[in-house]
């Protein structure tokens, strides 16, 4: 038997404890279900086509004003919302229809914008076709149904199925918890947010690699204890890493949510939320399931010469 040196010795996987986990975990993932199937997400202008502008104002710009104004000139079904800073305003106006010009349209705002404002800067136009968002629509979606469905059939080649369903849960879980997240407080959703949902993916992905790792180690080395006891052993042995990892990755993140600006916000956002929901799901859920499911030292063993040795594991 190997000496395990470890600082913590934190019981994750206690009864109690997975079922106050599960009970978390059941609250969120109802509620992102819930505000999904009620509220939706406000998707972005990749998504649902049309022309997103941004200007910028040398004062704090009057929504009201705006939006009597674009009524006024016809665009009744825009939408004006202020986008970072109180100068800063975005105007998203769904598809005009195939014969709608995408510059005309943009000069016409541009024109009763200035009217009213001299000094108002367009800083950014940006027009998609109805097609090409729903596209884009369907292939976000597709991209994460693929990419969990190749990661269990990873985890179960290199560890077991019982791991490998554990894993896929654990994925699952922060998809559905992130994506509610956006629904529940109706932060933008657009492509950006996509990419940071599938980076989201790899970044627990490999969390849950390496403590099932650490965890298949210890099911060797650790003679006459049950799993459950291996698999705490494991993940304390991971904390400090774990700890770690997420808390310089954070830190990151938050710079770029402060710093980066308007345009990169929702990504900052995505990850943010992603990596704190993904590090909990590491330990209560992916590892969870996979006791929930009676994983043993059996599972990942290769046939012993002498099966008395194996009968003598827990």
């Amino acid at each position: 038997m190997r000496l395990i040196k470890q600082k913590t010795s934190i019981n994750f996987l206690g009864r109690s404890r997975r079922k106050i986990a599960l009970i978390i975990s059941a609250v969120l993932v109802i509620s992102s279900f819930s505000s999904l199937a009620i509220r939706g997400l406000n998707l972005g202008i990749d998504f649902t086509g049309g022309v997103l502008l941004e200007v910028g104002y040398p004062q704090n710009a009057d929504l009201d004003r705006i939006r009597e104004l674009m009524s006024d000139a016809g665009f009744t079904d825009m939408k004006v919302q202020q986008y970072g800073p109180p100068t800063d305003v975005i105007l998203r106006l769904p598809p005009q229809g195939e014969g709608a010009n995408p510059n005309d349209i943009r000069d016409s705002i541009r024109n009763v914008l200035a009217a009213d404002e001299p000094n108002v800067n367009l800083r950014r136009v940006d027009f998609v076709g109805p097609q090409v968002g729903k596209e884009l629509q369907e292939a976000g979606g597709l991209s994460m149904i693929f990419a969990l469905l190749l990661i269990f059939g990873y985890v179960m080649f290199r560890f077991q199925w019982k791991f490998s369903m554990g894993a896929v849960a654990a994925l699952a879980h922060d998809v559905v918890v992130t994506v509610g997240f956006f629904s529940i407080f109706y932060l933008p959703f657009d492509l950006s947010v996509i990419a940071a949902v599938l980076a989201v993916i790899g970044y627990s992905l490999n969390d849950t690699v390496v403590s099932f790792d650490r965890i298949r180690e210890n099911f060797i080395a650790l003679r006459g204890v049950t799993a459950q006891e291996s698999m705490n052993t494991s993940i304390n042995e991971m904390l400090a890493r774990t700890i770690i990892t997420g808390v310089t990755t954070l830190l990151v993140l938050v710079a770029l949510l402060t710093l980066g600006g308007p345009s990169v916000r929702p990504f900052s956002i995505a990850l943010i939320v992603g990596i704190i929901i993904g590090t909990y799901s590491s330990i209560y859920t992916a590892s969870a399931i996979a006791l929930a499911l009676d994983v043993r030292p059996q599972d990942l063993l290769p046939p012993a010469e002498d099966p008395d040795l194996v009968d003598e594991l827990p």
